[in-house]
């Protein structure tokens, strides 16, 4: 069973910058497609970023294309997320997810993703 770990989470000004992590342990993660999700208080789910096994191919929600980047480095079995330019409605939990059969076209549904660590929240506000 894989498990997977946020972190780097935090408050932070509207304009400001966080950078979060997913670790993955148990299984190797190298073939296995990783997206970020969030989760404000009230709504659903909705997909951030996604990465393809080799980090070669990425793919970005509407509201963070620009501001966001995903990346992996598997010889650390760590995915990553860079948050930029932050916004208040950019304020949620964010988690992590991940599956050896997600790919690009189904990578936005959280039911392609077997794999989900438990979140860490980001909170930008003045």
């Amino acid at each position: 069973q894989m498990q997977l770990v946020e972190s780097g989470g935090g408050s932070v000004l509207p304009g400001g910058s966080l950078g979060l992590s997913c670790v993955a342990s148990g299984r190797t993660f190298t073939h296995y497609g990783v997206g970020w999700f969030r989760q404000a208080p009230g709504k659903e789910r909705e997909f951030v970023a996604f990465v393809g096994w080799n980090g070669q191919l990425t793919d970005y929600a509407d509201s963070v294309k620009g501001r966001f980047t995903i990346s992996r480095d598997n010889a650390e079995n760590t995915v990553y997320l860079q948050l930029n330019s932050l916004k208040p409605e950019d304020t949620a939990v964010y988690y992590c997810a991940a599956d050896a059969h997600v790919y690009k076209l189904v990578a936005a549904k959280p039911d392609s993703y077997k794999h989900w660590g438990q979140g860490t929240q980001v909170t930008v506000s003045s």
